[in-house]
């Protein structure tokens, strides 16, 4: 072969390839980081950039695109000794690719693993029914927890979701025991407070009637008293009241014998006046001297 074409084709071969190393189209959404002579040198932004060949290489790529951090499920102990399971997820942003290379050898664990401790000690400082209704709480203090660590590698924390915040298995069953037991504990109550109140309306039930019995009996007195009274004033003289009264009485008594159930037939005397009389006496006349 002729050496003067072999020259020329080493030469377009040389062009080239330095071309090709000194040309790089970052697409959108990523930045390179290039290193010159093993050392930092400079990051490359979206578009065509161009870097010096041989000396220039593209060490990193990195995306500028958010990424999601799925942090694993992990057992956490409350203040009050109770476990919980609990997740998250974080959403982040590379903000200087040279610093989130270089500043960390895996910023991706590194960040999964800070998350985690994180939330261990926030929850650990929360009793469990507090940590089981404090999702957003949580959520609040541990962004604050690692904003500040992650942004020396240039990443920023857009947010954190607790996905699951959940009570162990042998903590829910627990959990589950407890409110039944309650729930039976407030049925025993209320029944008791019914009973309770039924017999307090019982018992003031039976006062009210004595008191009313006590009231128609004074009534009913009073009536007898005025009744006695009118037939007093009525009549010439008190005897004559009391035979009136005790002839009444006896009319009542013998018309309730005859009312009573197997009671055949009530014969009254024909001189009824004459009669009571002879029972107390007060038909006797004075013996004459």
């Amino acid at each position: 072969m002729n050496p003067g074409l072999v020259l020329v084709v080493f030469i377009l071969v040389l062009v080239g390839v330095t071309l090709f190393l000194g040309v790089r189209i970052v697409p959108q959404g990523y930045k390179f980081v290039v290193q010159r002579l093993g050392k930092y040198h400079s990051t490359l932004g979206p578009g065509l950039n161009l870097i010096i060949p041989y000396m220039d290489t593209v060490a990193y790529k990195v995306t500028t695109k958010d990424i999601v951090l799925d942090i694993p499920s992990q057992d956490v102990i409350t203040r009050d000794n109770a476990v919980i399971i609990t997740n998250a997820v974080a959403y982040i942003n590379i903000v200087a690719p040279e610093k989130a290379v270089y500043g960390v050898e895996d910023y991706r664990l590194a960040i999964q693993t800070l998350v985690q401790t994180s939330l261990r000690s926030i929850i650990g400082e929360m009793d469990l029914d507090d940590a089981l209704s404090s999702r957003e709480q949580i959520k609040t203090k541990l962004k604050n927890a690692i904003s500040d660590d992650i942004a020396d590698w240039g990443i920023v924390l857009k947010t954190v979701e607790i996905q699951d915040i959940k009570p162990s298995d042998t903590m829910q069953q627990a959990m589950e025991e407890q409110a039944a037991a309650e729930r039976a504990r407030r049925a025993m109550v209320t029944r008791a407070e019914g009973e309770k109140a039924s017999a307090i309306l019982q018992a003031e039930g039976k006062l009210e009637a004595s008191k009313r019995e006590a009231q128609a009996k004074i009534v009913l007195a009073e009536g007898d008293k005025n009744a006695i009274a009118k037939i007093a004033e009525a009549a010439a003289t008190a005897e004559t009241t009391l035979h009136y009264l005790l002839g009444q009485r006896y009319v009542d008594a013998l018309r309730a014998l005859a009312e009573q159930q197997g009671s055949r037939t009530v014969v009254l005397p024909a001189d009824l006046t004459s009669a009571i009389q002879g029972l107390l006496g007060g038909g006797k006349q004075a013996p004459s001297r």
